[in-house]
């Protein structure tokens, strides 16, 4: 009988910053899924990812950005491979064909942050409104150079564009329904794997940051941008159970099978977010710095000039 997670094993799900440790254990989830998965291909644009982070891919620079980090990516990643499972537990079987086009649509989806040698002004955040078709731009060059097959950056585009919160689902061409549900996986873990995040609240301070520096919005500071994600929840649940068709659920049978329990640590992750960020925004904002102390995100984004665009 499978034992119930302890309190460290459950915010160790959370953990994902460190990438070897992260692609450790999403193998061990896939191996779920497929237990004989060729990672050769996964594992190389993995890497590469990485590798634009750090700056050490050819013809960039480090991606800056400090909510869309590489915590952010790897989060979402984690996500993704075990909503996967979820999703291939339920009944419905992936193949590994579909496996692969999904952890490559997460790898890359905020690649676009990043900063070409020579346009390294401001953190990369001015590419907010962009960002999506830059990475698609990206991938469709890395794809060509590595001469993989068009099906590929056909599926993975439509992924990647899914993920794109100013654009509406439901407009996306997908040329299967079948690849419309795997975009479904793929934007549900983008949305569930950031706001679930331990550090989240703390996160959008570097959000109201980068949003500043690509004049996006009108927020007149943190505490207006906090105060209004409550919002933006509301209307996020209805798009996961509404065009994302609730997909989210089945993260559900990836715990039972791992832990022996069939709930939803992330849905519950967010829930507890959430309600603390109301005991946050019920504070005068005075107080808003010394309710958010995580990992001194907050101290961090406080001393952050309004724009590094300039």
């Amino acid at each position: 009988m499978k034992k119930a997670p302890t309190p460290a094993e459950i915010s160790e799900l959370f953990d994902n910053t460190d990438p070897n440790v992260v692609w450790d254990k999403a193998t061990v989830v896939i191996r779920r899924i497929s237990p004989h998965y060729d990672f050769t291909l996964v594992h190389k644009v993995f890497k590469d990812v990485m590798r634009m982070f750090y700056g050490e891919f050819p013809g960039y620079a480090p991606i800056k950005t400090l909510y869309h980090d590489l915590s952010h990516t790897l989060e979402v990643f984690m996500c993704g491979v075990r909503l996967m499972h979820g999703v291939h537990r339920s009944g419905d079987k992936l193949s590994d064909e579909e496996v692969t086009l999904m952890m490559l649509a997460i790898l890359m989806h905020d690649i676009g942050y990043a900063q070409r040698r020579g346009e390294e002004c401001g953190t990369g955040a001015q590419f907010t409104q962009t960002h999506v078709q830059r990475g698609v731009e990206f991938m469709e060059n890395y794809f060509g150079e590595r001469m993989l097959p068009s099906g590929i950056l056909v599926d993975v585009k439509g992924m990647i564009l899914g993920t794109e919160h100013f654009r509406p689902f439901a407009q996306i061409d997908f040329a299967t329904e079948r690849s419309r549900m795997l975009a479904r996986i793929v934007a549900t873990a983008d949305i569930t794997g950031q706001m679930a995040d331990r550090k989240y609240i703390e996160k959008l301070l570097f959000l109201f940051h980068e949003f500043k520096e690509a004049q996006f919005g009108s927020y007149q500071g943190m505490f207006d941008l906090l105060g209004k994600t409550k919002g933006f929840y509301t209307v996020t649940r209805e798009k996961l159970d509404g065009v994302l068709d609730g997909i989210y659920h089945k993260l559900e049978y990836h715990f039972e099978e791992v832990y022996g329990e069939r709930r939803n640590y992330y849905i519950e992750s967010i829930e507890k977010n959430m309600a603390y960020l109301e005991k946050v925004v019920a504070q005068d904002e005075q107080n808003l710095f010394n309710m958010l102390k995580r990992n001194g995100i907050a101290e961090c984004a406080r001393a952050l000039p309004i724009s590094n665009s300039d």
